[in-house]
């Protein structure tokens, strides 16, 4: 499930029926190698800890922040094999009470955070300590953020040159052709391919459950007894395994834009429902476009609306804007619309422009990359793609992608067939597949947690929060209702905030399920690009 990665000054931001397999550490189960190793893991680096000292060059951390590394097993089954480095930054807890600033905050340890993906990096996360709806957070808590397994610079994964990986401009048809497709279907079996010639062996063992191991030995190296965690969109999967597997290990949990956890739904399903989502958030878009009409000069109803957007596209198939943008950069820049409702005023006004004749906001905001930019973004697609094609079995017949997408496109044409060409490599990927976990804790076995959830989200469709919910007894929902702003912890929703912020500090839940109301709506003002849809958002 594509997660859009995104980053701010405060903090990073930045989806076949299967049989499932035991929890781990079932008697007899296949996971009991594992569950050995990830406690000889564990225990190892409870003795070793973390050496904080200054951040990598190459992440472009500030001063202030700490870095180390903790090593973990490339192959939990084999602890005393091949390791690898994931690296971890942390600011400490403030200590001050921003309410009062001669009292001072007691301290309750680490908290932990994976922004999503899978693919994006967390090493940003604690300086939203910075912003302001943080502050209380960061003056009890030392924040946490780690690079996962393969993501740069934690043994970072590469399928192919970076300098290849922006192809642009490209077309986006919603109609593809046989041809189209069969040089699309070449394109993902050349990168599986990629994939397993730069990493061989060590490729398979890139997937959710071992990020969730892999978390159980950071909590043991941050010296923490039990795990205060925050997961957003991919992070709410990991989040669940590890609720799954190490349930007395548990303190505190956030879930935050959740990812449908049901065996059933890992990925295949979860990306066709992806895709339906997306379709309707690109109308929440047209029809907010639609109302600004005065502003944006695109149209007064949403069809309008879809005619300049598809005027703009045909335009840039026989004249690329910039040379590099084409309709799939269109495409991809208002995609990001469809996470981050801050996005909507910068979308029309660049759309606006190019089809009154400057084009420069629209290449400004869907051109190409930086070669800096390219290895990274490469590095994030290749994590992802292995560990969602490690994760669970893929159809690996393009007849049946070609027949369940073609008919979702009759409906929702506006994500479905870029979604796919994303995920294509899984149907030829050369590793061996794992089999989802059923997460399912009964009464008493998980200490309550907390799901937050916008109701028109489209990267993580609400459903996966009511499906968690279900599946973890004890949790409790709180819905921001008729938004679909992806992320929604420690924006601008004051409610949102303090059902985060009592649960963190105090570790109280509403007694039962919660809403709020939505955020207000963007003003509808040409500006600067935006950084950030949220403080501690993820994207697909």
């Amino acid at each position: 499930m594509r997660a859009a990665v995104l980053y701010s000054a405060a903090g990073s931001l930045l989806l076949t029926t299967l049989a499932t397999a035991p929890a781990e550490g079932t008697p007899g189960g296949p996971g009991d190698a594992e569950a050995r190793g990830t406690a000889v893991a564990a225990e190892r680096a409870a003795a070793a800890g973390v050496e904080f000292g200054s951040c990598p060059e190459a992440e472009d951390l500030p001063g202030g922040m700490r870095c180390g590394t903790v090593a973990v097993p490339l192959d939990y089954a084999r602890p005393d094999g091949k390791r690898i480095r994931l690296t971890v930054s942390r600011v400490r807890a403030t200590h001050k009470d921003p309410d009062n600033s001669k009292r001072k905050v007691p301290g309750q340890g680490a908290l932990l955070y994976n922004p999503g993906g899978p693919g994006a990096s967390g090493l940003y996360f604690p300086l939203v300590g910075m912003v302001p709806q943080w502050k209380r957070i960061a003056a009890a808590y030392d924040l946490v953020g780690y690079a996962p397994r393969g993501v740069a610079p934690s043994a970072p994964l590469s399928c192919q040159d970076p300098g290849e990986f922006f192809k642009g401009p490209r077309p986006a048809p919603t109609q593809p052709s046989d041809a189209y497709k069969k040089e699309r279907a070449a394109e993902a079996e050349a990168y599986a391919r990629g994939c397993a010639e730069r990493h061989g062996d060590a490729l398979r063992h890139y997937h959710s459950l071992n990020n969730a191991r892999d978390l159980e030995v950071v909590r043991a190296a941050l010296g923490e007894k039990r795990l205060t965690f925050m997961g957003a969109s991919y992070g709410t999967y990991l989040g669940a395994l590890y609720a799954e597997m190490f349930p007395s290990r548990v303190r505190r949990m956030v879930f935050d834009s959740v990812v449908n956890p049901d065996p059933e739904q890992v990925w295949y399903r979860n990306n066709l429902d992806q895709s339906a989502a997306f379709e309707d958030r690109w109308t929440d878009f047209k029809e907010w476009t639609a109302e600004h009409d005065a502003v944006y000069g695109l149209g007064t109803t949403p069809r309008e609306v879809q005619n300049s957007y598809e005027e703009a596209s045909a335009r840039l198939a026989a004249e690329p804007a910039g040379g590099t943008v084409g309709p799939a950069q269109l495409q991809g820049a208002f995609l990001k619309a469809g996470y981050y409702d801050d996005y909507w005023p910068h979308r029309a006004e660049a759309l606006s422009a190019y089809l009154k004749g400057d084009p420069q906001p629209l290449v400004d905001q869907a051109g190409t990359r930086t070669e800096e930019g390219a290895v990274g973004a490469e590095n994030s697609n290749a994590v992802y793609t292995a560990v969602e094609c490690n994760d669970a079995s893929w159809p690996t017949d393009f007849e049946v992608w070609d027949r369940d997408n073609t008919r979702l496109a009759r409906r929702a044409p506006f994500e479905t067939w870029d979604n796919v060409w994303t995920n294509l490599p899984c149907a030829y990927w050369q590793a061996p597949r794992q089999r989802p976990l059923d997460v399912r804790t009964g009464p008493g076995e998980l200490p309550p947690t907390l799901v937050l959830a916008a109701e028109r989200d489209a990267a993580t469709p609400y459903d996966g929060a009511l499906e968690l919910r279900r599946r973890l007894s004890g949790s409790v929902l709180v819905t921001e209702r008729d938004a679909g702003t992806h992320g929604i912890a420690g924006g601008p929703n004051a409610c949102v905030n303090g059902h985060l912020e009592a649960y963190l500090l105090d570790g109280r839940l509403p007694a039962r399920d919660a809403s709020c109301a939505p955020r207000p709506e963007p003003e509808p003002r040409p500006a600067a690009e935006p950084r950030a849809g949220s403080a501690a958002a993820p994207t697909p």
